[in-house]
């Protein structure tokens, strides 16, 4: 009988690299994420720029919110990273796998369920709305079901066929929204009237209002895949100073093209991922990796992480955890109690709900903490 989740009342197998040590660079990245969008499900960036506007600090938390359309914001590289760090996640687990002697038709089977489940959870984390049960496709689970598919079927190929693969995605994407021509759906880079508009109304009957579409999971594949390339390369037996270069030249070389296309042909926008912002948000993964990779696994500074990495290995949990639960009921009933209490002694409104959106995510890290301690991991 299938189920949702496995739990792990043992230590839970983590990345390592050639020489048996665990990749914190990984972990942290990837709780890093997670940390930074249970502070997002909370409220606080919300209410920390409210406390901050007007002032020069306006500008900082700015870049805590997606950008309306036509340009790339810190916030618009939290899902790029999600798939980034997922590619390279997989591609330790294969490896893994592969010393073990596990044959690809398991790999498959184990692969295709896990996909299966992340379609699943996307679309019941949407599927609960006040007006009645909705089908939809734009949550983060279901593209990175897709995606992992992808980066999987191709694993094995060489470097260059992954690559030329991952640029024949994007060259697709620019066809079916240059080229299309859906009458009403013909201008590829207006909101409401692109091509991922018309397949959201053919696969969902409805558009969604922020501009979202479901065919991002084609583009996007190419962070997932990438990714995989990233710990290919770390699990390589090169030196760690050529793969720090190799991961920074490639890094660079993305942001330079979709920069480049943005102030020439296509212009970068999240909420339909071009092209060009699949290479840019691609381009800072790659940097951010290789820095990260610099400083923790090879600097050896492994100090202060646990603060992220207890988030990180349980990154399918919490993160159901707020989207379902924490949005629905606890965030809003922690918060009532907080401000109750903060009420009573006369803080500041602004300050008390930057103080109930902390109390918030310090129970959610909490738990986190709880699972780690007991050496309870989820996983689909």
């Amino acid at each position: 009988m299938p189920v949702f989740f496995t739990l792990k009342p043992v230590n839970k197998p983590v990345p390592t690299t050639l020489s048996g040590e665990r990749l914190l660079s990984l972990d942290f990245m990837r709780g890093l994420i997670m940390v930074l969008l249970v502070m997002e499900s909370t409220g606080l960036f919300e209410h920390l720029f409210e406390a901050v506007k007007g002032s020069f600090l306006e500008g900082v938390f700015i870049q805590f919110f997606h950008h309306p359309w036509n340009g790339l914001r810190f916030w618009d590289l939290i899902q790029p990273g999600f798939m980034f760090m997922a590619g390279t996640a997989m591609a330790l687990s294969l490896h893994r796998q592969e010393e073990q002697g596990v044959p690809w038709k398991l790999s498959f089977t184990k692969m295709a369920k896990r996909c299966g489940w992340l379609f699943f959870w996307g679309v019941l984390d949407y599927a609960v709305r006040p007006g009645g049960l909705s089908f939809e496709l734009w949550d983060v689970l279901t593209q990175l079901s897709f995606t992992m598919m992808v980066a999987f079927l191709i694993f094995r190929l060489s470097v260059t066929s992954q690559i030329a693969i991952s640029f024949g995605l994007l060259a697709l994407t620019e066809i079916l929204y240059r080229f299309t021509h859906v009458p009403g759906f013909d201008q590829p880079f207006v909101d409401q009237h692109n091509f991922g508009n018309y397949i959201d109304l053919l696969l969902m009957n409805k558009i969604n209002n922020g501009g979202w579409v479901a065919i991002n999971c084609i583009p996007t594949a190419a962070h997932t895949i990438w990714g995989a390339l990233a710990g290919k390369l770390l699990l390589s037996s090169r030196s760690n100073t050529e793969k720090i270069k190799l991961l920074l030249l490639a890094g660079v070389l993305a942001l330079i093209v979709g920069y480049g296309m943005d102030l020439s042909i296509t212009p970068i926008i999240k909420r339909i991922a071009t092209s060009s912002f699949t290479l840019a948000s691609g381009g800072w993964c790659l940097l951010g990796l290789a820095l990260c990779y610099w400083w923790i696994d090879v600097k050896d500074h492994r100090k202060n992480l646990q603060f992220f990495t207890v988030v990180g290995m349980n990154s399918i949990f919490i993160y159901l955890f707020i989207e379902i639960v924490g949005s629905r009921w606890f965030t809003e009933y922690v918060s009532f109690i907080a401000n109750g209490i903060l009420s009573m002694i006369s803080t500041p409104t602004t300050l008390m709900h930057i103080l109930s959106s902390l109390v918030v995510f310090a129970l959610e890290w909490r738990l986190c903490y709880f699972l780690f301690q007991k050496k309870i991991f989820f996983k689909l």
